[in-house]
């Protein structure tokens, strides 16, 4: 009996790996606008159309996180020396946000255990009563970020629409200005969420 090794565009395989090994990529769709596009196969967006995408979600999102440790951000000249120094020595926490694609202090707590919390209660305030999509990152902290994310799931559930809080692990070339046990939650509105019974507004199509 013939075997075929069967997976979907999810898997992002290089359509040159795909090939090699004789793996079928059956596409998924993504809706823009009202029309349909499978995935790797079709719709491909042009770079002017995401950035005109991104643009109109930029607004409407936060992007918040905590770093376990202040001398990767000290390495990094994100930090004096002197401040690291004295924010270590006071074991502060710091909650930094992404603003217009810079890193700036928000908040500081003094254990990870309130830092954790205090993006808990950020992430919510975030959301409001929107519709949302969510997403909690880490570096090597899994446990920490799975907790967040479940408890987020149970708060913002209504929200979510039955969208799963993804939880992913950054790459060393973030990591490295972080360091080890930091934790980031990012939240998107979709549109406000008004009742049950009535439509939601999502923001503008940009890209269709």
């Amino acid at each position: 009996m013939p075997v075929a090794l069967v997976t979907d565009s999810t898997a992002s395989l290089p359509e040159a790996v795909a090939r090699a090994r004789g793996i079928t990529v059956v596409p998924l769709q993504v809706v823009i606008g009202a029309t349909s596009y499978d995935e790797g196969v079709e719709g491909g967006a042009t770079p002017e159309m995401l950035a005109e995408a991104l643009r109109a979600w930029t607004p409407v999102s936060t992007s918040l996180f905590y770093v376990d440790t202040l001398e990767y951000l000290r390495r990094g000249g994100r930090m004096g020396a002197a401040a690291a120094l004295l924010g270590s020595a006071l074991a502060v926490k710091p909650i930094l946000k992404v603003d217009a694609g810079r890193i700036g202090p928000f908040e500081r707590v003094r254990t990870s255990a309130k830092a954790l919390g205090r993006l808990e209660e950020l992430a919510v305030e975030a959301a409001g009563d929107a519709v949302v999509e969510v997403a909690v990152a880490h570096l090597a902290s899994p446990d920490r970020a799975t907790t967040l994310a479940d408890r987020l799931s149970a708060r913002l559930a209504e929200g979510l629409e039955g969208r799963v809080i993804e939880v992913g692990e950054i790459g060393a070339v973030l990591g490295a200005h972080v360091g080890p046990g930091m934790v980031a939650v990012c939240v998107a509105r979709r549109g406000e969420r008004t009742s049950a019974s009535e439509d939601v507004v999502e923001p503008e199509d940009t890209a269709g």
